[in-house]
């Protein structure tokens, strides 16, 4: 198997007419696992843009991925093309990058996690 990493974005959609979304997590999957990780403080930003019940749902989606550990690569390919309005996931993607606990947490920080602006 590959030495590199594998990824797909996990969005929350906002607003499905107009493909108006917001990264919320990232799936990982180098040669040895698959790990899902999110963003509970973007999660929260949906609390007040949904309704109660689908910010409920979207969050037992989200945290879902994470206790069942049931998402592999055919997964995310299947799932970036036929996902419900909630929840989509981007195309799995490869980069050339040593599958390292660093090099995870770089994925995480630029394409998921809330920085201070400076």
């Amino acid at each position: 198997m590959d030495d590199k990493i594998k990824y797909s974005i996990i969005y929350g959609v906002i607003r499905p007419e107009i493909s108006e979304r917001l990264s919320i997590g990232l799936v990982i999957i180098t040669k040895s696992r698959v790990s899902v990780r999110y963003s509970e403080k973007k999660l929260k930003v949906f609390e007040s843009l949904l309704s109660k019940s689908e910010y409920e749902l979207m969050g037992k989606i989200v945290r879902s991925l994470v206790r069942k550990q049931t998402i592999n690569g055919g997964n995310i390919n299947y799932l970036s093309r036929y996902s419900n309005n909630m929840i989509t996931f981007s195309p799995l993607q490869t980069i050339d990058l040593e599958p390292s606990q660093k090099n995870v947490d770089w994925l995480y920080r630029n394409y998921v996690a809330i920085t201070r602006e400076r």
